[in-house]
């Protein structure tokens, strides 16, 4: 049977890190949603050119055409041991909509590990974000700084901080995220799917965290 794994965490948080980590050692493929509509954007395929209607009139996306759209990328062999989902579903609804779509590939959500971190340590990680001008490689001053202050070690460029890593962007940006996924997170804490996991924790020890609550 395929296991599926919905991840769940603030901006900052490392979800992108540990889903990169967790792929590799379990052997479930990552599925980005936002990653999944830049590719079928990108290619102009038929959900992609359906979704950019859509946004090209600043509407939400339905959920079918997101569950479609995961559903053709689970048809790919790679899945077949099962994938973590990230970015979707964020509401119950499209909670529900996704284990009835799982019905098709014998599966259904096993575990919804959700990272979670201080709100302080989150604002500081993220407005401790610089990027250069010219590639956008990204520098954080505190786990990754430059060598030369203010430029980039690769090629030189000037580091800006962009309006989205500052300090009251960032605050403004994790308050929605926890105010949009609250309803989520109750549904499957009452659906006993729901397994905290402190992402103030080293890198590794959360890994371990991770795959602990996939095993049990």
């Amino acid at each position: 049977m395929a296991t599926f794994i919905v991840l769940l965490g603030p901006p900052g948080v490392g979800k992108g890190t540990q889903a990169k980590i967790l792929s590799e050692q379990s052997g479930l493929v990552h599925i980005s949603s936002g990653d999944l509509f830049r590719e079928n954007i990108k290619n102009q395929t038929e959900l992609g050119k359906l979704a950019q209607t859509y946004m090209t009139k600043g509407e939400l996306v339905p959920n079918d055409v997101t569950i479609a759209m995961i559903r053709e990328r689970l048809h790919h062999p790679d899945c077949k041991k099962g994938a973590i989902l990230d970015g979707f579903p964020r509401t119950p609804a499209q909670a529900d909509a996704l284990e009835n779509m799982l019905h098709e590939f014998d599966g259904h959500v096993d575990v919804v590990p959700f990272i979670t971190a201080a709100e302080d340590i989150l604002v500081e990680r993220l407005s401790a974000r610089w990027t250069c001008r010219a590639n956008g490689h990204i520098f954080n001053e505190k786990f990754n700084p430059e060598k030369e202050a203010g430029k980039c070690d690769f090629d030189g460029s000037e580091l800006y901080q962009r309006d989205d890593d500052k300090a009251e962007t960032v605050k403004r940006r994790i308050d929605v995220y926890l105010d949009q996924t609250s309803p989520l997170i109750s549904y499957y804490r009452d659906h006993d799917k729901l397994v905290e996991i402190d992402g103030m924790q080293s890198i590794e020890q959360v890994t371990r965290d991770l795959l602990n609550a996939l095993k049990n």
